[in-house]
């Protein structure tokens, strides 16, 4: 007998956890807590009796049956059978809706157990199915049914049916009101299998949302991780292909908020099976670095990992589009010289530096210690010397074993402490045997890539005036496998005071960490944090510190070490708080640290004692609720008191808006802070804010959209703080959709052609890449629907430009001036505001102004493109093809120099 028979026989199909056994007396085995059977149900609406003669191995039997009407398998629609006198199972059900699916849960736990019987008899018929129909009568109209239905190849949104969540707004046609975060739209019939193409238009009560797509085909349910995000932005029409296996039915979700908003166009249509992959594999190839250089879709696919990929292009925060392993094999291994061109490469140089590893150790792990020794002999640049201190190892035979490897090359030099004085000390005495140059800081269960020291030596080809070098890391895992790479930007001061960036691998000029006395005592576990601190302060020229952006060091994630999360020590983040607070006391006197999270901090700058007067100024037309939200905000919730309101009024002529304009000019309105500036001119951002901040009263200016909404306090008296340094040029925001995602976490140029934000869409929560989104750092613009700057350097650099720039990239263009007249822009985490991004002024569709955006990219491209082709502050080997700090593919067009591309700070 056949071994699915006992099942076939009963008209039950396998789900999950169940398998059959050779057992005859318990011929079926629940493998898991959840073991499901799937069977047909009636094919009329009434209700029912359904019997189950059922037993279990352990006597104990707790089945139940789940209904599915469309929405899936809920706990709403299920029905617990209770043992009956004649030992069967027994439970009564009302189905009004006609069904997908039955299924029968045995069984709460593992276990072995026997079915025998299962039966559903009718208690009652849905009456509008009272009339006698005919077999053949039957089966035709059944066909006919079936034909009419996959005949429908369109569905619009007067199919759309509210099932949660929604009211529909009387009078007023497809407006709906969400009275919950979870709004619900159905179609109130199966939609044949094929592909389909997907069109939104929605009017939002925000900016942006993500609508979703749930099929249930009767066997998954409504499940997420099958379902179609669209991305949308209001009053935008969005498309996305939609692929379905099987005879399914569809639920659309328009957003995750409450709120009201209309359905402008909604229509699922069905496409060619053919089209659709032409469609799949042009989006792929535009947007997924993967797919840059595929064959034509008539070329065998792997058509599941299409479709998966095409699917991860419209999740907000979708996981990494190249694997680590792929960007391995196809980038690095790519780019990187033979080892005899670096050989020839090194010959031909006049000054071969010499670098000398400082290496301290105390009862090393001995397999993780000779592969760290190891990784230092098979350097390719000759030129090194390994200086190891043992700090009085108590582990039997690692001095002996340290001892004969010193021996074995007169290149490793020894030095078995007598007494444990910790890593600070025996760090000290390492560094007393270095004699090279350089010195380059080693950790004993660390392995160096074999060219590391080449690439070091050629970044100091071409700026020999170095005095620190730092490279990109990875980390090795328990099994040896490379994971987690950190690709660091240049030079950026304020993100070294907020982690340690600068870590692995460091270079140090040995003359530099001999003047300020080597490592300091007090100070174990950020011990090489304190160090760089002390040495960059005496740096003058920041381009004397080189980003060398190779993965050059692998970081061992052993147990107990900080490559597994700084909590595993957890002095160590204390340490690097106090390293911080005595550099600031020393050469920032008024700026207080303090730890966000371990490994993570906050520095506090303080304001002057006499706070500038800020001027902040807020173009407008129209959009008056926008614009009292904003004022409000800032009056009600900002702590910082120092600032006037310059209302730009451009051409306004809603009377609402205009009531509010003149109560503001009266200061009957924003407590007498605000006044109001005509300008009656077509919209130009640039020279709107150039005329404002030609009549500011303050010292410092401020850019603020009127579609801003302050979320933190402390928002200005932050963002002040860091825009009176003497250094420092713009000063950027954190902010968000209203939907708490991220909207702007500074700038990165070339994304997109021009720039974009920086991981935008992330969640408010999220830490982002190697905690960018806590901490303040130096990206090379910030936005300006919120920037704050000192009026002597907007005017220093020329304002915003009017002529070239009149609407997009302006804030960019103003951020790169400064950056190239010596000021560093600065982002901070810690000045929170919404922005409901171009309610407005609405987008750029219409062909004037599509026109005019593409000349201001050909502007940013002729004034910028040796930043945009390689942001100073970004990293080559992540992606510009989007904002999310993914890993470049070999497809992209990134900047490559025979395996090193260097970035110095511009100055």
């Amino acid at each position: 007998m056949a071994p699915s028979d006992p099942l076939q026989a009963l008209g039950l199909r396998q789900l999950r956890d169940i398998e059959l056994t050779d057992d005859t007396q318990w011929p079926m085995r629940a493998l898991g807590d959840d073991p499901q059977l799937r069977f047909a149900p009636p094919r009329h609406r009434g209700a029912f009796r359904i019997t189950v003669s059922i037993e279990a191995e352990d006597g104990l039997v707790t089945p139940a049956v789940y209904l599915n009407t469309g929405s899936g398998f809920a706990d709403a629609l299920s029905v617990p059978l209770r043992r009956a006198a004649d030992g069967t199972w027994q439970g009564e059900c009302d189905s009004p809706l006609p069904c997908l699916a039955w299924r029968l849960d045995p069984l709460d736990r593992p276990g072995r157990f026997r079915l025998s019987g299962l039966k559903v008899e009718p208690l009652w018929i849905n009456p509008r199915r009272r009339l006698p129909v005919p077999v053949w009568l039957g089966r035709a109209g059944q066909r006919m049914g079936s034909a009419m239905q996959r005949l429908r190849w369109r569905h619009g949104r007067d199919d759309l049916l509210p099932a949660h969540d929604l009211v529909r707004l009387e009078g007023v046609p497809h407006h709906y009101r969400a009275t919950g975060t979870d709004p619900q739209l159905r179609l109130p019939y199966l939609v044949p299998a094929g592909s389909y193409m997907l069109e939104v238009q929605l009017q939002l009560p925000a900016a942006r949302a993500v609508a979703r797509l749930y099929v249930d085909d009767g066997c998954h349910g409504e499940d997420e991780a099958r379902s179609a995000g669209l991305p949308l932005r209001s009053g935008v029409l969005a498309k996305r292909l939609v692929c379905l296996p099987e005879d399914a039915r569809i639920r659309f979700d328009p957003m995750a908020c409450a709120g009201t908003f209309e359905i402008t166009h909604f229509r699922l249509v069905r496409v060619a099976d053919r089209f659709a992959l032409q469609r799949m594999v042009d989006k792929l190839r535009a947007r997924h670095p993967r797919y840059r250089t595929e064959p034509s879709p008539v070329a065998p696919l792997d058509l599941d990992r299409l479709r998966d990929d095409y699917n991860a292009l419209f999740e907000p925060r979708g996981g990494e589009l190249v694997q680590y392993a792929d960007w391995i094999r196809e980038v690095e291994s790519v780019a990187l010289l033979s080892d005899e061109v670096q050989r020839q490469r090194i010959r031909g140089w006049s000054w071969q530096p010499t670098i000398s590893l400082v290496m301290p150790t105390y009862n090393s792990n001995e397999a993780y210690l000779l592969a760290c020794i190891d990784s230092v002999r098979a350097q390719t640049y000759p030129h090194w010397t390994l200086c190891i201190a043992d700090d009085a190892s108590t582990r039997p035979g690692l001095r002996r074993l340290l001892s004969d490897v010193a021996a074995s090359d007169p290149r490793i030099r020894l030095v078995l402490r007598e007494q444990n004085g910790h890593i600070c000390a025996a760090s000290n005495t390492a560094l007393s045997l270095a004699t090279g140059e350089f010195v380059a800081l080693l950790d004993h269960d660390d392995v160096l890539v074999p060219h590391a020291l080449f690439a070091v030596a050629e970044a100091l080809q071409a700026r020999p005036t170095a005095a620190l070098l730092y490279s990109d890391e990875d980390k090795l895992d328990e099994t040896g496998a490379r994971c987690d790479p950190y690709f660091k930007p240049g030079w950026s001061p304020d993100l070294l005071y907020s982690q340690n960036c600068f870590s692995h691998l460091g270079v140090y000029r040995r003359s530099l960490v001999e003047a300020v006395g080597g490592f300091r005592a007090g100070f174990e576990g950020s011990q090489d944090h304190d160090l760089v601190l002390r040495c960059a302060a005496r740096v003058v020229d920041p381009a004397d510190i080189v980003h060398v952006p190779q993965v050059l060091y692998h970081w061992r994630m052993a147990e107990g070490s900080t490559a597994r999360g700084h909590d595993r020590k957890d002095y160590a983040s204390d340490a690097g708080r106090r390293a911080l607070q005595d550099h600031f006391d020393a050469h920032h006197p008024g700026v207080e640290v303090g730890v966000v999270v371990p490994g993570i901090y906050r520095h506090r700058w303080p304001l002057p004692a006499d706070p500038p007067l800020v001027s902040l100024i807020i173009p407008t037309r129209d959009g008056h609720d926008l614009l009292r939200t904003c004022i409000d905000s800032i009056v009600q919730r900002s702590t910082y008191t120092r600032y006037e309101l310059l209302v730009v009024d451009n051409q306004s002529s809603c009377p609402r808006t205009l009531e509010y304009l003149a109560a503001l000019d009266a200061g009957t309105e924003a407590a007498g802070r605000a006044r109001v500036l005509r300008w009656d001119h077509p919209f130009n951002y640039s020279a709107i804010n150039n005329f404002a901040a030609a009549h500011a009263r303050g010292s410092v200016l401020g850019l603020v959209n009127n579609d801003i909404e302050v979320i933190s306090p402390d928002w200005l008296g932050e963002m002040v703080s860091h825009a009176v340094r003497p250094d420092i040029g713009c000063v950027g925001a954190k902010l968000y959709y209203p939907d708490d995602t991220v909207q702007h976490a500074g700038v990165v140029l070339g994304v997109g052609g021009v720039a974009n934000h920086a991981l935008r869409g992330a969640p408010r929560s999220s830490p982002g890449y190697f905690g960018r989104l806590w901490t303040l750092y130096n990206p090379s613009a910030v936005t300006g629907a919120v920037l704050v700057l000192r009026k002597a350097v907007f005017d220093a650099v020329g304002g915003l430009d009017a002529e070239g720039l009149p609407v997009a990239f302006n804030d960019v263009d103003l951020c790169l001036k400064a950056m190239t007249a010596g000021f560093r822009s600065v982002w901070t985490p810690h000045a929170e505001l919404y922005h409901h991004e171009s309610v407005s002024r609405g987008t750029d569709t219409t062909p004037e102004k599509r026109a005019r955006f593409l000349g201001e990219v050909a502007v940013m491209q002729q004034r910028w493109s040796h930043w945009l082709l390689d942001d100073p502050h970004y990293n080559s080997n992540l992606t510009r093809l989007r904002e999310d700090y993914g890993l470049a593919s070999a497809n992209e067009d990134i900047p490559h120099c025979n395996g090193l591309r260097q970035k110095h700070t511009p100055r």
